[in-house]
């Protein structure tokens, strides 16, 4: 399974590089570049952009493998309007191709108790075009949308992002992403499964959140549920 640091090692490899002229070339330690590459630590924010132009790729290709062009060149667009914008709120109606996704939100069960649930907004939703979901393998009727909490999951989703969840995909594949009710609070995670039905998860941001680990078992105790594979995500930076 292609992660971060197995991407960072094949384009250090593919140029030629050992660690420590990789290191060198960055002003760091070798060390920091054995971290990376076995995951032990995440470069995130500037220090991934250092290290896809040291080794002539793109930060999207080392964070999530699919661009795999190996330039970083300015892409100059060709694009022309060819109409003007639909301008639409939540009262425009649909359009034939169109669905409403709507949001799972955490909601307090009682005041001050701090305790909460998870439970879908009668409010909050997003327009999806009914091929976006087909191309994906989604269900309409199973789609929802989450928002992002935090900062876990940096630099691939900053606090407040959104994504789209299929809750008709809950068989986890090892290194892909997921949504998590757990216990009345909603997460999304990087998911690797256990011996026995537990599951590892994992954050991007690894420094500040280390992996936890369940057990079938815990996961029970403390009522994780796994809500969808996360298909769609959107970010403010």
């Amino acid at each position: 399974m292609s992660t971060l640091g197995k991407r960072i090692a094949q384009k250090r490899e593919q140029a030629g590089l050992s660690q420590s002229e990789l290191a060198r070339s960055l002003g760091l330690s070798p060390q920091a570049v054995q971290k990376w590459e076995s995951e032990s630590s995440v470069p995130r924010g500037r220090r991934l952009d250092d290290i896809a132009s040291a080794l002539s790729t793109s930060v999207g290709f080392l964070v999530t493998g699919e661009d795999s062009s190996g330039s970083r060149r300015k892409v100059e667009s060709n694009a022309t309007m060819i109409g003007p914008f639909d301008v639409w709120d939540d009262d425009t109606p649909l359009d034939d191709d169109e669905v409403y996704v709507p949001f799972l939100k955490e909601v307090e069960l009682s005041a001050g108790s701090g305790k909460t649930i998870v439970e879908q907004s009668h409010k909050q939703k997003l327009r999806f075009g009914k091929l976006t979901l087909r191309r994906q393998g989604v269900q309409p009727s199973d789609a929802v949308c989450v928002t992002v909490s935090g900062n876990s999951m940096e630099p691939v989703l900053p606090d407040k992002s959104t994504v789209g969840v299929d809750q008709g995909s809950t068989t986890v594949v090892d290194g892909k992403m997921y949504a998590l009710d757990h216990d009345g609070q909603l997460r999304v995670k990087t998911l690797y499964r256990l011996a026995g039905g537990g599951i590892r998860m994992r954050s991007f941001n690894r420094d500040e959140h280390p992996d936890e680990e369940y057990t079938s078992q815990q996961m029970e105790d403390c009522m994780i549920t796994i809500i969808g594979r996360v298909f769609w995500s959107s970010a403010l930076w």
